[in-house]
């Protein structure tokens, strides 16, 4: 069925008036998800977010990457936060969990992935039905983020978190790109069209570091941490 199919029936199926009264209703669970995260996360402590395709498998080496960060980081008893799902981010929970380090899920309700991963602490699981309540959490509660190989999702998480850094929305907190096979194709295009066109500034590839080992994240992370954050808070 095409795009326009379906919208069309979608808008036949329900009177203006049934949008409104649902749309109305709808603010009430938005909130209620936004209390259950808050509630949730509230104790979790000084965080990284760590996230990446949930399609990278066990056997490939940004798999291994995101198990070996995930781990150093809960050695210096840095919380770890994800997606909550397979791939990149079930590594990550796996790596924190086998070492005693806090080890959070944020999921999403979606069709094709039933629950968050196993290694997933069962005081830290949820799962939110709205990706802007879920990226809030991902934002408000961790003080750095660590993007891994992904897909829309993961670019969606990216770039948001550049622009609040950029825009002073948020305190300026490190960002790293692991990979630069992966991620120097972007970089380029950010530099050639989107910089030389004017739409970014020189200053803001200063909000991100291309990496690819977990230890150089880990040393910038904890130098930034032992500078800046002496007393850690959420981010707004």
């Amino acid at each position: 069925m095409s795009v326009d199919k379906r919208v069309e029936r979608k808008f036949e199926q329900k009177s203006w008036s049934e949008v409104k009264s649902k749309n109305s209703w709808q603010v009430f669970r938005i909130m209620a998800e936004f209390v259950e995260g808050f509630d949730l996360l509230n104790e979790i402590g000084p965080s990284v977010t760590i996230f990446g395709s949930a399609r990278t498998k066990p056997d490939d080496p940004y798999y291994h990457t995101a198990y070996e960060l995930a781990k150093l980081l809960a050695q210096e008893g840095l919380s770890v936060i994800t997606g909550g799902g397979p791939g990149v981010m079930e590594a990550a929970n796996k790596g924190a969990k086998e070492v005693g380090g806090v080890s959070a899920g944020i999921g999403v309700e979606l069709p094709f992935e039933a629950s968050n991963n196993p290694y997933v602490d069962s005081d830290k699981n949820i799962s939110f039905r709205y990706f802007f309540v879920r990226k809030l959490m991902f934002l408000k509660y961790a003080q750095a983020f660590v993007a891994f190989p992904g897909g829309m999702g993961t670019l969606d998480e990216l770039f948001e978190a550049l622009t609040l850094s950029q825009t002073g929305k948020t305190p300026k907190f490190p960002i790293f790109l692991v990979g630069r096979d992966y991620w120097s194709g972007m970089v380029d295009w950010l530099n050639d069209q989107a910089l030389a066109n004017g739409n970014i500034s020189q200053d803001d590839f200063e909000l991100f570091r291309v990496v690819d080992t977990a230890e150089e994240v880990v040393k910038s992370i904890t130098g930034f941490f032992a500078k800046y954050r002496k007393e850690m808070v959420p981010n707004f």
